[in-house]
This record gives C-alpha cells, structure tokens and sequence, in this order.
C-alpha cells in the first residue's frame, strides 16, 4: 500500500488535471496562465462550479452573487465575532465558518470566509470590521475591508492572481476531506468547516507563514550560503522548497511572480528569493549530488502576500478564501455521485486467534 495514499485514484474528477512533469495545471480544460490572464478568480471559480451550483454560470453572474453574499455575511458577522475575542485567528475563522446554516449555498460560503477574515484582523487591533462594497470583485473588496481603503489596482491584480491559481489543486489532503464529508450526503457548510480543519495543519494550507520565517532567517544570515548548507547538512528542512506533486517548474509560482513584477517596487524580497533558490540549488548539489531541491509554490505565496499587506498570520485564513471555491467544487461534484467513501484498511497489529 502506498504510503500517504501516494498515487492512489480516490475519485474521478472532471475539475482539475496536474501533469507533473510539464510542470501545467488545467481547471475543466483551461490551461492555469490563460485563467490568470483571462479569466481571474471569479471567472476561475464559474468555471468550477458551472453545472455543479448552478447552470450557465459566467464570470459577471458570479462575481454579483458574491457581492450580494458578501453584505448578508456582513449582516451576520456581530452574532459570531465577539465569541472568537482572544482566541487564535484558526479558532476564530473555525466559529465563523460554524456559524453557517446548513441551508448555506457555495457563494455564502465564500463570502463569509471573505469578509470574516479582515473582520477578525481587524477586532485583534480594536476596530471595527468594515461593510463589504458588493460591486468589487472579491479580492479587491478582501483587502479594502481589511485596510480601511480601496488598494492600488497592481495589490489587488496580485491578489486576484494568487486566488486564481490557488483556488483548486485536485485532490489535497483538505480537498479529500470536503468530499469525505460531502459523500454522507450532509451540507456543504459541514465540508467545509471540515476542510477547513484538515487545512489548518502546518503540511497543508499552514506552510506560507513559516516560509517567510525561514526568508527572514535566510536574510539576516552573515553567509547564505553556509547557512543553506549548514541547514541540508543538519537535516533540517527547508520550508518553500520540495513539492509532493511537481518537481521542477510549478506554473502557479510562475503566474504569481509575473502579478509580483507588475507591482514594481511594491513587489518586496522577489530578488532575495531569486538570490535564496541559486543557493539552494548550489548547496543541494555540495551537500547531496544528483538530488534537486526546487523551490515550490510557497515562496512565491508568501512573498505575494506579504507585498499586498496581509499579515503572516493571515496567510492560512486568506488563502482558504480562494481555497475554499476549490472545496466546494469538491463536495458538490462528490454528491452529485451519490455515493458514500468507504475505503478500508489494512491490519498490522498483534496476531489474531
């Protein structure tokens, strides 16, 4: 048996097709650089969610259901906020996903994940959260909701980016748990709120803060590359570097950085990163040769989202908003089978009889 399920078919799809060695992602046939380029995250999301939530979706009808469901989680958001006061951000976005009915439809849920996450940003620093603006498109309204002002078209072009690459990525471990949860025929809102969870964990949706972490430890190394080595030499890992899936070229970090060079100066440590991964690549080939180490799509995550101002902290809960459109495609396609996962198990305890 695999370990970890490793290329295991769970399920069939018709979402999303990962070639690992082109180094490509496909979303229902669209290759991943003509949805940045084209389609953005709403359109992205019609796509997934066309025939599934409703019928003839398109980029436009999606984007207004958003905004009207953005201001209905609006109105509901004084019933919850003041119960996740002086918990952690990943207990207080857990309340606020609980919150919803089970009556909740795709885009509810999405919009509560939208205007929740500055809404509890904003109660850790005493201020009010802010109504949402339902003609914006979610990431602009995200980030004008989280800083008190409309941002610069480049931030939230970055954003936008990062939502649309990021929004479905086949079967990841939360992934599988939304269609798990999805496939005993209960809510939506109940496949989420459990996607959520297996997302919090520091090998999934958890990885791009302490990936920052590691950038600013690498910064302020006096000798990057005696620290890279001293690092691979002492089997410690090296966060933002090494992929399950892809294993050399991930487009997603390829449409992430080009969003980050439109931002020109905005862009933060994109030069150190570049400066970072010829060390590691360096380093790698000293310490183990023939071995590879490829950066992977968190460097470019965190440094996006760090550009566009969203605290280290947040990284996990922002990017469960564009997640969560790809956790819901899930569950619907699974209950559209109509039928429950059931795998087994293998026994490898003590002797029987």
């Amino acid at each position: 048996m695999a370990s970890g399920l490793d290329g295991v078919i769970a399920a069939e799809t018709i979402l999303s097709h990962t070639d690992p060695i082109a180094g490509m992602v496909w979303v229902r046939g669209v290759n991943l650089p003509t949805l940045a380029s084209r389609y953005g995250f709403e359109g992205t999301v019609a796509l997934l969610w066309d025939g599934f939530a409703a019928d003839g979706l398109e980029r436009e009808i999606l984007q207004h259901a958003l905004g009207l469901a953005r201001i209905a989680a609006y109105e509901t958001v004084g019933t919850w906020l003041p119960l996740a006061a002086g918990r952690p951000l990943f207990e207080g976005m857990r309340i606020g996903l609980a919150s919803l009915p089970d009556t909740a439809a795709a885009a509810d849920v999405v919009a509560a994940l939208t205007v929740g996450v500055p809404a509890l940003l904003r109660q850790v620093s005493d201020q009010p959260p802010l109504a949402p603006d339902p003609a914006l498109s979610t990431a602009a309204d995200l980030l004008r909701m989280l800083h008190g002002r409309t941002q610069a078209p480049a931030r939230v072009a970055a954003l936008d980016t990062y939502f649309t690459v990021m929004c479905e990525s086949g079967l990841s471990a939360s992934a599988f748990t939304a269609r798990v949860v999805a496939s005993t025929r209960t809510s939506i809102t109940a496949s989420v709120l459990a996607a959520w969870c297996a997302f919090t964990g520091a090998l999934h949706g958890g990885a791009p803060g302490p990936t920052l972490d590691m950038l600013d430890a690498a910064e302020a190394a006096a000798d990057l590359d005696a620290w890279v080595e001293d690092r691979l030499r002492s089997g410690q890992r090296l966060m933002g570097f090494g992929h399950r899936v892809f294993r050399g070229n991930d487009p997603r970090a390829d449409a992430m950085r080009r969003a980050m060079q439109a931002m020109g100066p905005g862009a933060g440590r994109l030069a150190f990163a570049d400066r970072l991964e010829q060390a590691v690549a360096a380093a790698i080939e000293r310490v183990k040769p023939g071995r590879t180490l490829p950066p992977n799509v968190e460097i470019a995550a965190a440094l996006l989202l760090d550009a566009v101002g969203i605290p280290r902290e947040a990284f996990t809960p922002v990017f469960a908003v564009g997640r969560s459109a790809g956790w819901l495609a899930h569950a619907l396609e699974q209950q559209k089978t109509g039928r429950m996962i059931r795998p087994v198990s293998a026994y490898v305890g003590p002797p029987i009889g």
